[in-house]
């Protein structure tokens, strides 16, 4: 996707802005210094945990990285508006990570927002060794299709096509397909910043 390229290449040219080297926002953020490496040089497929930490000590939305477009109006995306660019992988945050998940940016025009929409089409993934993730916020999922199957804490729920969730985000969570299958949902990431 061509997406995570241009990603890794906004946070570069921000954190040099701000004039931050790579082990200050290490520190600050808790990441490790390859970790930030390598989603700098589009290596790895993030996962939507530490992006969140890296935004928080740039001082900018986790959207920032996906857009620069500046509408205070309402924005409207229509049914068709899922194009390439405003796609993110995230990886599976497990061992051997791999692309299970593409995120499409459903406000990327608005600017000043505080909650994150985004379509989300899972794939199944191969190994159920998940490191469930944490930071500050709130989400909200809505199955649309499929079984999603999220690790919350010690519990697990299991949610089915109309199912939704709201949860506290530092709460450690993972969210996956369910048994194998493809499952399609509306996630909200809501981030005080």
């Amino acid at each position: 996707m061509g997406t995570n390229k241009i990603i890794g290449a906004k946070i570069k040219a921000m954190r040099q802005a701000k004039q931050l080297g790579l082990d200050e926002v290490a520190e600050r953020s808790g990441l490790s210094l390859e970790q930030i490496e390598r989603i700098e040089n589009d290596v790895d497929f993030p996962s939507l945990a530490p992006l969140i930490k890296i935004a928080r000590v740039l001082g900018v939305r986790l959207g920032t990285f996906l857009d620069d477009q500046s509408e205070l109006g309402p924005v409207i995306c229509r049914k068709g508006d899922n194009r390439e660019d405003n796609t993110i992988s995230f990886s599976n945050n497990g061992a051997g990570s791999h692309k299970h998940m593409d995120y499409h940016s459903l406000s990327q025009d608005k600017s000043g927002r505080h909650m994150e929409p985004f379509l989300i089409d899972i794939t199944p993934s191969k190994n159920t060794d998940f490191i469930l993730s944490t930071h500050e916020g709130e989400e909200f999922i809505y199955v649309l299709a499929g079984m999603v199957e999220i690790n919350y804490g010690k519990t697990t729920y299991i949610l089915e096509e109309g199912d939704s969730i709201y949860y506290d985000s530092i709460v450690a969570h993972h969210v996956h397909a369910y048994a194998r299958n493809t499952a399609k949902i509306i996630g909200v990431v809501y981030t005080p910043y």
